[in-house]
């Protein structure tokens, strides 16, 4: 005999099998889903972590926001998306391992590395692997032919050098420079690019020979010969984030009241525990994005963002393109999935909407004045200023 109180169990039973069964359906939905691998091979730690960690979070960020949105959709597949990362430490022979652990997980789109001799010293097994990496690293040879896997991911140094330095002399009366490198290949190659495009602009380089050891915690027996040269703008070439704070604090404490500038991305976090209002007026490439041109969607990526990580780093505003392109370029040619030369094809002709900009900017790829092919990704070239412990919007411009 079946009571009221037996019946009422029974359909409470049948209730909770059935939302269960629901439950069940919903979360096999979900992983249908197939897996998109995007790598990033860089730095994220020691004194340039901040590039490579940059990188990372704006990867893992957007990623996330994809999939809590159903993933994305290449040709009639839809993917969830999951980024693959390593630690290179700024070693070339850890970014080396690094590719090569990519191309053991069949790995096709990877992002960086942040430095040139990362970025030169993978460049045979990405093209040996069939590996379209995005380095945040500038030598023209990685991106001019015979190579052709290398993409850049942001403005090159001989690109917004000239700029910066155009921008000084007309609006600031900036007349006679000095530099100032780390003792290592990136850094110098940026100093000599920086030195070349003085010149070319007709300012006076009154010192560019001075260089320290990434390791240097003491700068003042360093930048003592270089402010006794009293230029007009001091220029850190390549300067990693961790080390600018200490030079400009030991320039200004030695009463050096010139500008400052550096033609690399920097953390405003860094900047202001460092050298604090030592640093206002400091000169800097910023992210891709500044509170005018920023659409609803680069709002949105850096909310979640932040609420992911607990912060923010305005270089961001263009380390969240890279994985951008990759995506749009596959979506327009899904044959590219496991062929990078339908991919490099696809380069060519590509366009799409740009989601972190206002109003009717692409996406596109770029490079044929610097590179004789598109072989880097168009975002803006935004120069900031250091000021009260953030960064404002010194001018904004373009690259081809």
């Amino acid at each position: 005999m079946i009571t009221k109180r037996s019946a009422r169990l029974r359909h409470v039973l049948v209730g909770l099998v059935g939302a269960v069964a629901i439950a069940a359906g919903s979360v096999a939905a979900q992983a249908a889903n197939k897996e998109l691998k995007i790598g990033f091979v860089g730095v994220t730690s020691g004194p340039a972590a901040a590039w490579g960690i940059s990188n990372v979070r704006s990867m893992q960020a957007r990623a996330a926001w994809i999939n809590e949105t159903g993933g994305v959709k290449i040709g009639g597949t839809t993917y969830d998306v999951n980024i693959v990362t390593f630690d290179d430490q700024k070693d070339p022979k850890r970014a080396i391992a690094g590719m090569e652990k990519m191309a053991q997980e069949g790995i096709h789109y990877v992002v960086g590395p942040n430095v040139d001799d990362g970025a030169a010293a993978v460049r045979p097994v990405a093209e040996r692997n069939g590996i379209i990496y995005f380095p945040y690293a500038f030598p023209k040879a990685l991106y001019t032919k015979p190579a052709s896997n290398a993409v850049l991911g942001m403005v090159a140094n001989y690109q917004s050098g000239p700029a910066i330095y155009t921008y000084l002399k007309d609006k600031k009366g900036v007349k006679t420079v000095a530099f100032i490198a780390a003792n290592e290949s990136d850094p110098l190659s940026q100093r000599d690019g920086g030195v070349a495009a003085a010149k070319a602009l007709g300012l006076k380089v009154v010192s560019d020979s001075v260089t320290y050891q990434v390791d240097t915690t003491d700068f003042t027996p360093v930048i003592t010969p270089v402010i006794k040269t009293r230029p007009d703008l001091l220029v850190l070439s390549g300067v990693a984030p961790a080390n600018a704070p200490q030079i400009i604090r030991s320039a200004r404490e030695l009463g050096f009241q010139g500008l400052i500038s550096t033609e690399t991305a920097q953390d405003a976090t860094v900047l202001r525990e460092g050298a604090g209002s030592l640093a206002d007026g400091f000169i800097s490439v910023g992210g891709a994005s500044t509170p005018e041109i920023a659409s609803d969607a680069m709002k949105e990526f850096v909310a979640r963002y932040t609420k992911m990580f607990g912060e923010y780093n305005d270089e961001s505003n263009t380390k969240v393109y890279a994985l951008e392109y990759i995506l749009e370029t596959l979506k327009a040619n899904p044959a590219a999935m496991n062929d990078v030369e339908a991919f490099k094809t696809t380069m060519d002709t590509f366009s799409a909407p740009n989601p972190y900009m206002k109003g009717d900017a692409v996406l596109k790829y770029v490079g044929t004045s610097s590179f004789g092919q598109r072989r880097q990704v168009a975002v803006p070239l935004v120069v900031n200023e250091y000021r009260d412990g953030k960064f404002e919007t010194l001018f904004v411009a373009e690259v081809d």
